[in-house]
């Protein structure tokens, strides 16, 4: 069951110093400072004064075309008619400096995102529910099985559930103040949850942006679902959009799923087809990608007619259920029950932000690594 409330009525500018850095979990996506500079600016946001890429006064809509030759372009249409947008706060990876639990680390990016990205648009923070993805684990024992935490950590700072509820309880408090809604359903990871929530806001014609550094959000990229990504080596957060994907991959979000799915992911403990079939390398996945679009595609290609040579022939046909599950465990739900509320789009009153989370931070600062009753 999902918990969902917020309350009205609480603000303040940032406490932060601007000279502090702080690190996230291994899942933060790198910032890449070559695109940048050949991107031009893309499009519905307002300008921000600390995003890496600047936003135009004019809102438009991009489509991207496939050549023969494989290279993906851009092909602008009329004005996206969508109005409005909500933000999707990823709450987990933010409670961590480096490995290590930190409230106030979370504290510290909170304060940025609410001064300088979000303003008074609305925020919906998600964490990730009791037992986090039970589905995966049946489908695959591997995903994330090494991300058992505090294992090496003297006893009296291991992780506890005890400990776990209090830090989430002090969390979600300091967030409702903040007229912040919070949303979590056990049995789900935040990334399942926001996808679902995100086919909701999309329906009803709102834009969104997810505020994470979690990769895999990244096949949610579109024309009107934006990222915005914590960078602890520039002290800020960055937007990261569906132009900004094409330019750095070279392919659509779905072929890129496509591409993780074939060649695992060691982050997640999500074997690659090369672990079966060791000729079966990157190249070859992506030249196939290219060429049929998307794993399905490819994998019911493969079982009627010859797609490339032998040796990937023969893996595609001879493990393509093995490649199936790694689509499943990768790809995020939009299922899980749990809805989006209409009053969460009202503009955030966020008078009280600054008393709020300095407030927070002060609580925290001492602790740079979580102690026992605050780990989360």
């Amino acid at each position: 069951m999902a918990e969902a409330s917020a309350n009205i009525g609480v603000n303040f500018p940032p406490f932060l110093n601007s000279s502090s850095r702080s690190s996230l979990p291994s899942r933060t996506l790198k910032a890449e400072s070559a695109l940048t500079s050949n991107l031009k600016p893309f499009t519905w946001f307002k300008p921000l004064k600390l995003t890496a890429f600047a936003a135009s006064s004019r809102s438009t809509s991009a489509a991207f075309n496939q050549t023969d030759g494989g290279q993906f372009h851009p092909r602008i249409e009329a004005d996206n008619p969508r109005k409005g947008r909500v933000f999707f706060l990823d709450v987990n990876p933010l409670c961590y400096q480096g490995n290590r639990p930190s409230l106030h680390n979370f504290g510290r990016w909170v304060s940025i995102f609410f001064e300088e990205v979000s303003h008074s648009d609305p925020v919906i923070a998600v964490f990730d529910g009791e037992g986090g993805s039970e589905h995966r684990r049946l489908l695959l024992p591997s995903y994330k099985a090494h991300r058992i935490k505090f294992t090496r950590q003297p006893s009296s700072q291991r992780f506890t559930k005890g400990n776990s509820r209090r830090s989430y309880q002090v969390i979600r408090d300091a967030l409702r103040n903040c007229n912040v809604p919070v949303v979590k359903v056990d049995g789900q990871e935040a990334d399942d949850v926001v996808a679902t929530l995100v086919e909701q806001v999309l329906q009803k014609g709102v834009r969104v942006v997810i505020a994470s550094p979690d990769k895999d959000f990244k096949q949610l990229i579109s024309d009107n679902v934006q990222l915005v990504i914590p960078l602890p080596e520039l002290n800020r957060w960055s937007f990261y959009t569906l132009r900004h994907y094409i330019a750095q991959y070279n392919c659509d979000p779905c072929s890129d799923l496509s591409l993780r799915c074939i060649m695992g992911d060691e982050v997640d403990g999500v074997p690659g087809i090369q672990h079966v079939a060791p000729g079966f390398g990157r190249k070859t996945a992506l030249k196939l990608l290219k060429k049929h679009g998307s794993l399905e595609n490819l994998l019911s290609t493969a079982a009627i007619r010859t797609v490339g040579k032998p040796y990937a022939q023969d893996a595609l046909t001879k493990y393509a259920e093995y490649l199936r599950m790694n689509y499943k465990v990768l790809a995020l739900r939009r299922d899980v029950d749990v809805q989006f509320q209409d009053e969460w789009l009202v503009e955030r009153d966020r008078q009280n932000d600054s008393t709020i989370l300095s407030k927070f931070v002060e609580n925290n600062h001492r602790n740079s690594l979580v102690q026992p009753s605050q780990q989360v």
